[in-house]
C-alpha cells in the first residue's frame, strides 16, 4: 500500500520560512519523479514544483521560482520544499504528488496535504 505523508505546515508570519517535508512508502521511491501542489481555499489545484527520480532535474511554477527550492533524500524515501520569504498568498493545502509511467501504465499517488498559513 502505497503511502504518502506530508508533514511540516503550520502558521508563519510573512517573510517568514517553512520545511515541509513528505515521507513515502510502498513504493520505489527512487523510480518517481516527486511534485508539490497547493490549493488556496476557492481555487484550484497548481504545481509548485518538481524534482526528476534522481533528483538531477527541478521545475518551478513561475511564482515560486527564486522563494522555493524542491529537494528529495531517496535513502530516505522524502522528498522536501523549502519556502522562504513566505507571502499571505502562499496560505494553501500543500500536496505531495508521486508520479511514474512505464509503458502504458502511469502511477499517481498523493498524500493527504498539509496547511501552510501565511499570517501575522
Amino acid at each position: 500500500q502505497v503511502q504518502l505523508v506530508e508533514s511540516g505546515g503550520g502558521l508563519v508570519q510573512p517573510g517568514g520560512s517553512r520545511r515541509p517535508s513528505c515521507a513515502a512508502s510502498g513504493l520505489t521511491f527512487g523510480s518517481y519523479a516527486m511534485a508539490w501542489y497547493r490549493q488556496a481555499p476557492g481555487k484550484e489545484r497548481e504545481l509548485v514544483a518538481i524534482i526528476s527520480s534522481n533528483g538531477g532535474s527541478t521545475n518551478y511554477a513561475d511564482s515560486m521560482k527564486g522563494r522555493f527550492t524542491i529537494s528529495r533524500d531517496n535513502a530516505k524515501n522524502t522528498v522536501y520544499l523549502q519556502m522562504n520569504s513566505l507571502k499571505p498568498e502562499d496560505t494553501a493545502v500543500y500536496y505531495c504528488n508521486a508520479y511514474a509511467a512505464w509503458g502504458s501504465f502511469e502511477y499517481d499517488y498523493w498524500g493527504q496535504g498539509t496547511q501552510v498559513t501565511v499570517s501575522s
